[in-house]
C-alpha cells in the first residue's frame, strides 16, 4: 500500500517514515511538512493511505483532510499529540478514516495504516468514546440528517445504533442472532444509502441524526 506521511515536524515524519517503510507491504510514497503540500501531493502521489498532523502551517489537517477526501481515493488517518484535541472532531466529520495518538506505539501505527487501507476505520479504542461524547454534545439533531433515516430498513437502524456504540462485526451480530456476513451486509448498504465513506462517518452520522442519544443509548 501507498502512504503519505504529512507532519510539520522533520522527527516525526522521519519517524512515521521509517516505521512504516519498514514493512514489507507498505511504500512511503511521499511527505509533506503542511496542509497545502499534503493536497498537492496527494493529488500527484496518488496514496492510499495518508498519515495526517493536524496543526500545522499554512493550512490546516482538518482543512487539508476534506480536501484530499473530497478530490481523491485516499483514506485519512490522523495523528495528534491531543486526545481532547477540538481539531479531531472537525477531522472526523472532514472525512478522516481513523484517528490515532501520536504515543501509539509502532505496531499500532503499522495496525492503523493497514485497517484504514482496507477500507474499514479506527478511533484509538482508548479515547473512542470520549471523542464519541464531545462530538454529540456539540451537535443537536440535525432534521435533516434524521429525515435520511427513513432510508434505512428496520434492521440496517439497529445495526447503525450497535455501530455507533462502538460494536465490532462480530458483536453486532451476537447481539443480532445472525452471522458476521449479514452484518458486513448491513453495514455495506448502510454506507451506500447514507453515502458515507466509512464506519467513522457511520458513527458520526448516528449522533448527528439522533438516532443515537448520549445518555439514553450507551
Amino acid at each position: 500500500m501507498r502512504v503519505l506521511v504529512v507532519d510539520d515536524q522533520d522527527l516525526f515524519r522521519a519517524g512515521f517514515g521509517m516505521i512504516l517503510s519498514a514493512q514489507p507491504d507498505i511504500t512511503v510514497v511521499g511527505e509533506a511538512a503542511d496542509g497545502l503540500e499534503a493536497v498537492s501531493q496527494a493529488a500527484a502521489l496518488a496514496p492510499d493511505v495518508v498519515v495526517m498532523d493536524i496543526r500545522m502551517p499554512r493550512l490546516d489537517g482538518v482543512a487539508a483532510t476534506a480536501r484530499i477526501c473530497a478530490d481523491t481515493a485516499a483514506k485519512v488517518l490522523v495523528l495528534t499529540m491531543f486526545d481532547a484535541d477540538e481539531y479531531v472532531y472537525a477531522a472526523l466529520r472532514a472525512g478522516a478514516s481513523g484517528f490515532l495518538l501520536k504515543d501509539a506505539r509502532r505496531e499500532e501505527l503499522v495496525t492503523a495504516v493497514r485497517v484504514v487501507a482496507a477500507g474499514e476505520a479506527l478511533l484509538a479504542p482508548a479515547v473512542t468514546r470520549r471523542v464519541i461524547a464531545q462530538l454529540s454534545q456539540r451537535s443537536s439533531a440535525r432534521p435533516e440528517l434524521s429525515r435520511r433515516l427513513t432510508e434505512l430498513t428496520d434492521r440496517e437502524r439497529v445495526t447503525l445504533r450497535e455501530l455507533a456504540r462502538g460494536q465490532s462485526n462480530a458483536e453486532i451480530a451476537d447481539a443480532l442472532t445472525v452471522t458476521e456476513h449479514t452484518v458486513k451486509t448491513h453495514v455495506s448498504s448502510i454506507l451506500s444509502k447514507l453515502a458515507l465513506r466509512d464506519r467513522v462517518q457511520a458513527v458520526v452520522f448516528a449522533y448527528e441524526s439522533g438516532l443515537v442519544v448520549p445518555g439514553r443509548d450507551g
